[in-house]
């Protein structure tokens, strides 16, 4: 196995060489071979390691990671959280106390749990997935423009909402906060940049797990004339994506990782037309590279992850849902944006539970 970490002159020293951002300098544990181990523990949010979303797609870039780098895979455990919250601090403490190098926290709800716990444990490197914190050297954060994303699949929600007549979409958010509400701006821009008379039904489960919730939403917002729905609610969009498989010929914009298999009916067709990719997978398995490349250090306190390193995006493979000309769309508006010709808000307009235009949007005091 490739060594983690060479020998520092064995007990002549004991005082860590390892001060960068993002290390604490005792990073591993010696084994009988005289190597350095690794042990990372993954926190997760509410929804567990298979809500075929933002909980799967990190464990996704850790266990790359493991199989690049040929290591076990007993290098890499999780611990899943309540939807409550109640037990991050717990969980957190659990991991850091157990012996972990590395505590990956990933959602931005741990945000009040790490700032409790990581000081506690200043030889654990705590790497926050989707949030940031500053202040504690031990934690390295991260921020996506989720709204980047979004905004492209937008684009398309909005031209098919002309194309076919409905003049209506729909967003599905999880719980009401700055996180999620950069998915809905960067939706209502995009939908309106393709028609601002497209109607917006913006609703929020206030919740990211409870996937009846999301299948009655979606079934009634389908019921009031919209043909597409974003989802950006973790395991609750599994609920939608299954109330658009029953209810048929509707469509569902994934959210996160390419959801397209999960919305595939007994056949080979998908309800999935395309999926916003927040590309978690790559920020866990980005991370843990530069970590395990540098000996425990890594270069920034705050990784960025934007359209314009692929950290978000839209997905475009040919022959599924997506025509030719949606592609064609996402992609010039990409170069727009890498153009510098293209700003995107992360401030949503429309409020929960409400249905409007681009105007009537505007028009509100």
């Amino acid at each position: 196995m490739k060594k983690l970490f060479k020998l520092l002159f064995a007990s002549l020293l004991t005082v860590s060489l390892l001060v960068a951002c993002g290390g604490t300098g005792d990073e591993g544990k010696d084994n009988d071979d005289g190597e350095k181990t690794l042990k990372i523990v993954a926190v997760l949010d509410s929804g567990g390691v298979d809500d075929k979303s933002f909980n799967e797609s990190g464990w996704d870039g850790i266990q790359r990671f493991l199989e690049e780098n040929n290591l076990p895979k007993d290098t890499a455990t999780y611990l899943s959280s309540t939807e409550d919250g109640s037990d991050h601090v717990t969980n957190l403490d659990k991991a850091a106390n157990e012996g972990a190098d590395i505590v990956i926290a990933i959602g931005y709800l741990f945000e009040p749990a790490l700032e409790e716990v990581a000081p506690k444990h200043p030889d654990v490197d705590f790497f926050f997935i989707d949030g940031s914190l500053d202040g504690i050297p031990n934690v390295t954060s991260t921020k996506f423009e989720s709204q980047e994303g979004s905004y492209l699949v937008g684009l398309v929600a909005g031209l098919r909402a002309t194309e076919d007549g409905s003049m209506r979409v729909g967003f599905v958010g999880g719980m009401e906060g700055p996180d999620i509400g950069k998915f809905q701006a960067g939706f209502e821009q995009g939908v309106w940049e393709s028609n601002p008379e497209v109607v917006i039904d913006v609703q929020y489960a206030d919740s990211f797990q409870d996937a009846a919730l999301g299948s009655q939403i979606a079934t009634k917002m389908y019921d009031a004339g919209s043909n597409i729905i974003f989802h950006a609610a973790g395991a609750v969009g599994n609920g939608v994506i299954g109330a658009a498989k029953e209810y048929g010929d509707v469509f569902v914009i994934g959210v996160d990782k390419d959801q397209y298999d999960e919305g595939k009916d007994e056949g080979e067709a998908s309800v999935v037309l395309t999926s916003m990719l927040k590309r978690i997978d790559v920020a866990s398995y980005t991370y843990l590279q530069e970590y395990y490349d540098n000996d425990g250090k890594v270069s920034t306190n705050m990784y960025e992850f934007n359209l314009g390193n692929n950290g978000t995006d839209a997905e475009v493979t040919e022959g599924r849902n997506l025509t030719s000309e949606d592609i064609t769309l996402i992609a010039d508006y990409v170069a727009k944006y890498k153009a510098g010709d293209l700003t995107i808000s992360e401030e949503s307009l429309i409020p929960n539970q409400k249905a409007m235009t681009k105007a009537e949007a505007e028009a509100q005091e």
